[in-house]
């Protein structure tokens, strides 16, 4: 495990070829709207070596009538998704997607949690890097596999049951969504419209630039504002996803383990 906090959030600029060669790629592109053209997109070109990991099959398990729509899948077999790829413990790894670490931070936050050495974000994603100067290319790399280690269960994370005892302990709840979903203004995808009481809501795009790239330490102090004193945070979204965006700023920023509500609100929201 990487024991610094910078090192656990870290970025690699879009021109770094020297970092991108040196380390296991993974393409995580993906849309909620179009679960297939992530793929399509991988396909039609990507980051040299890079493999593609996709949200729905490799970053989720199959949604059941609790736990919320991308429920984390079990870790032995995460932990074999990635041996496929020849990504163990100690790999030097570097995630990128093309929607503001969106799906990306998921990958960076689910190897962290099981004690992996936590994935550098592309910063700005594959638009970035194909504005750097990028040569995509289509061939799919051959993986070396190698064994999965034991990696026990899912750390720094809670079920409703833990969100509500954080919440009874003074932790602050933090709600990653878009501010009209939030309000209960809208509610495009989930069958209840609101947000949990209590949570405060620090949307997830507020952590990068228009052009998707993390903002400094000082816009990303801004983001959370008065959030940042508190001793205890927990984070959601609607699933579990965007909210590791957050995560991974506060990370970033030296807060030391925020806990990710995985089932979130759409998990929330079945027990009503």
């Amino acid at each position: 495990m990487v024991d610094s906090l910078e090192a656990q959030a870290s970025l690699v600029a879009p021109d770094d070829r020297e970092a991108l060669a040196r380390a296991l790629v993974v393409d995580c592109r993906y849309s909620l709207a179009d679960p297939d053209a992530g793929r399509a997109a991988y396909d039609a070109g990507h980051v040299p070596g890079a493999f593609y990991l996709d949200l729905g099959r490799d970053l989720s398990a199959p949604p059941a009538e609790h736990g919320g729509r991308h429920p984390l899948p079990e870790p032995a077999r995460f932990a074999a998704t990635l041996a496929g790829l020849g990504i163990h413990r100690g790999s030097e790894v570097v995630a990128y997607d093309d929607n503001g670490f969106a799906f990306a931070a998921r990958l960076w936050w689910m190897m962290r949690s099981l004690g992996y050495r936590p994935p550098r974000l592309l910063d700005g994603g594959y638009s970035a890097w194909l504005a750097a100067g990028g040569e995509p290319e289509t061939l799919v790399p051959e993986p070396d596999p190698c064994e999965a280690p034991d990696v026990g269960h899912w750390t720094g994370c809670c079920d409703i049951a833990g969100l509500r005892e954080a919440q009874a302990a003074g932790a602050w709840l933090i709600d990653s969504r878009e501010p009209r979903r939030y309000e209960g203004l809208e509610e495009p995808i989930d069958p209840v419209a609101g947000h949990i009481p209590g949570a405060l809501n620090r949307p997830w795009q507020g952590a990068t630039t228009a052009a998707g790239a993390l903002r400094d330490a000082e816009g990303l102090r801004e983001h959370w504002g008065e959030a940042l004193e508190a001793e205890a945070l927990v984070v959601y979204c609607g699933s579990g996803v965007t909210a590791c965006v957050n995560l991974f700023t506060l990370v970033r920023l030296g807060h030391h383990e925020p806990r990710l509500y995985p089932g979130s609100w759409s998990d929330w929201c079945s027990y009503l």
